[in-house]
C-alpha cells in the first residue's frame, strides 16, 4: 500500500494521550483490540494451511492448475477473503469497528512481506522466520483510520469510531489548538494497551515553518555527544549528563515481584503439561511485574527526550557517533548496562528533533578513533583499554576524561565546515561525517514540536581520496 506523503511544508508527527475509559468503554476497547489479534491469527493460519495443502498437492503429482488456489497476503487479497468468511468465522463481528478488523489485516499483510523479503534477500538483517500467532496476553492495539476520530473542544475527551467520547487523563489543548488554527489534519487515530492503562496516539499531519522557539537559548553552534553507561552523554562543553539506570534502580522491586510471580499457579501445568484456569493472584502478580517494567522504560525515555530536546534547540549543529550497539551489547559484561542506557536512542530522537528547530545532525564514522586520539594535538593512540577512564596524551600532555575527550574529538570534525555553505567536509584520518537533511520546522500554534518523517539524506564515499560530499 502506498505510503502517505505530507506536502510540501508539512510534516506527519505523532500525539499521545492516555485515556480514563469507564468499565464500559474498557470491555469496548477491549473487544475491538481483541478483534484485530483474532483477525490476525485466523488469516495466518489460513494462509499456512493453504501453503502446506498445495506442497502436499505438488508432491503427489497434482497439475499447477488444479491445485488449491492460492491466498494472497497482500492487504486487499487478505481484505476479499476476510469479508467472504468472516460471517462463518467470527459471526460476532457487527459488535466490532471494521477498522479493527483491517489492522490485524493490515499487520498480518507487513509481517508476510517482511518474511518473503527476508528470505529473498530484499530485506537486510538477520533471516526472519514465519510470522507467530498474536498472544492474549501481548500488548492490544487497534487503528482507526475512517469515522468519527476527533479530539473534543473541551480539551478532555477523544471521540473514536463506534467505541464513542473516552475521557483523557491530561489535556489534548495542544493538537486542539492546531487544528482550530488550521495547521494540523488528523490522519489515524491508535488505542494500545500497556501496563493496564490505555493510550490513544493521534498520527496527525502537521504545517510548521522553519523557525526556532523563542524560549530556546542558544548554548553554542557546535556539539559533540558522547553516550556512554557510566553517563548518559558527555558534551564536549564539560558537561557530564547523569544516568538515571531505571532498571538497575528498579532491579531490587522487580527480583522481588518476579519471585512472586513465579509462586502463583499460572496457566500452564508443568506436571500435566496442560493449560489450566490462572488464579487470580497470578494475574496481580503479572500485573505488577508489567508495571515496573512499564516505569523504567518510561523514565528512560523522558531522560533522553529531555537531553535531545535541550540540544536540538540550544546548538545550531550536533555530531554523534555511529554506534554498533547490536555488537556492543554482546559483551555479557556490558549488555544489561547498556540495554538500560539505549544510547542508540540518542542518534533516533535527534534525527527527526533537529529537523523541528532547524539545526543539522552530523553522524561520525563508525570507525573513527575519537577516543584514541588527542583533542589538543590530534595524536592517536594504537591502543586504549576500556578501563582507561582517563586519556593521557604522551605526545602534548593533556590528561582528560577520556569521555570529554571524545566528544570533543566529534565537536572538532565538523568546526571547519562553512553551516551557510556546507560543501565538502575533509576530515582526515579516514573519518567523514554523514548530514542529515533539517525538515521544516517553527510555530506549532504554540511552541511545542512536532515529528518529521524521513530526515536521513544518503552519503558518497570517493575511494580515491575519501573525500565525502553531502547533497542537500
Amino acid at each position: 500500500m502506498k505510503r502517505y506523503e505530507p506536502p510540501a511544508g508539512w510534516v506527519v508527527q505523532a500525539y499521545k494521550f492516555a485515556l480514563d475509559p469507564g468499565d464500559t468503554q474498557t470491555g469496548s476497547l477491549r473487544r475491538n483490540t481483541g478483534a484485530a489479534r483474532f483477525a490476525y491469527n485466523h488469516m495466518l493460519r489460513r494462509v499456512g494451511a493453504v501453503q502446506a495443502q498445495r506442497a502436499a498437492e505438488a508432491s503427489y503429482g497434482v497439475s499447477e492448475a488444479d491445485l488449491t488456489p492460492w491466498q494472497g497476503w497482500s492487504l486487499p487479497d487478505l481484505r476479499r477473503t476476510w469479508n467472504e468468511i468472516k460471517q462463518w468465522v467470527a459471526p460476532w463481528w457487527a459488535a466490532c469497528s471494521k477498522e479493527a478488523f483491517n489492522t490485524g489485516l493490515a499487520n498480518l499483510s507487513a509481517a508476510l512481506g517482511n518474511w518473503h523479503a527476508s528470505r529473498t534477500g530484499a530485506r537486510k538483517g538477520r533471516r526472519m522466520g514465519w510470522p507467530r500467532p498474536k498472544r492474549k496476553q501481548a500488548q492490544r492495539s487497534a487503528r482507526f483510520t475512517t469515522g468519527a476520530i476527533r479530539v473534543d473542544p473541551g480539551y478532555r475527551h477523544v471521540v473514536l469510531p463506534r467505541l464513542g467520547r473516552i475521557r483523557t487523563h491530561e489535556s489534548t489543548r495542544k493538537l486542539a489548538r492546531r487544528i482550530r488554527a488550521g495547521t494540523a489534519q488528523i490522519l489515524s487515530a491508535t488505542v494500545s494497551e500497556t501496563a493496564g492503562r490505555w493510550f490513544c496516539s493521534f498520527q496527525v499531519a502537521v504545517r510548521r515553518d522553519h523557525n526556532r522557539p523563542a524560549h530556546a537559548p542558544r548554548a553554542g553552534r557546535v556539539v559533540g555527544v558522547d553516550a556512554g553507561v557510566k553517563h548518559l552523554a558527555v558534551l564536549s562543553t564539560g558537561e557530564l549528563v547523569p544516568n538515571p539506570k531505571p532498571f538497575n534502580a528498579a532491579l531490587k522491586k522487580l527480583g522481588k515481584a518476579q519471585r512472586r510471580a513465579a509462586r502463583r499457579i499460572g496457566p500452564y501445568d508443568p506436571a500435566t503439561r496442560s493449560k489450566r484456569t490462572a488464579s487470580k493472584r497470578w494475574q496481580r502478580a503479572q500485573d505488577a511485574v508489567t508495571r515496573l517494567h512499564a516505569t523504567v522504560a518510561a523514565v528512560r525515555a523522558d531522560s533522553w527526550h529531555r537531553l535531545t530536546t535541550r540540544l536540538a534547540q540550544q546548538f545550531d549543529t550536533v555530531v554523534v557517533e555511529h554506534l554498533h550497539v547490536a555488537g556492543m551489547i554482546r559483551n555479557r559484561k556490558l549488555a544489561r548496562s547498556l540495554a538500560d542506557a539505549a544510547p542508540a536512542t540518542l542518534r533516533r530522537h535527534l534525527g527527526y528533533k533537529t529537523g523541528w528547530y532547524g539545526s543539522i545532525l552530523y553522524v561520525a564514522d563508525r570507525w573513527y578513533p575519537c577516543f584514541k586520539t588527542c583533542s589538543a594535538c590530534k595524536t592517536a593512540k594504537p591502543k586504549l583499554s576500556l578501563a582507561e577512564r582517563t586519556f593521557n596524551c604522551t605526545t602534548c600532555g593533556l590528561s582528560l576524561d577520556r569521555d570529554v575527550n571524545a566528544a570533543r574529538n566529534l565537536a572538532d570534525l565538523v568546526r571547519h565546515v562553512d553551516l551557510e555553505l556546507p560543501g565538502d567536509a575533509k576530515t582526515g584520518r579516514g573519518a567523514y561525517v554523514r548530514s542529515v537533511r533539517p525538515a521544516p520546522a517553527g510555530w506549532a500554534a504554540g511552541d511545542e514540536a512536532s515529528r518529521p518523517s524521513g530526515v536521513n539524506a544518503g552519503r558518497q564515499r570517493t575511494a580515491a581520496d575519501r573525500e565525502f560530499t553531502f547533497t542537500h
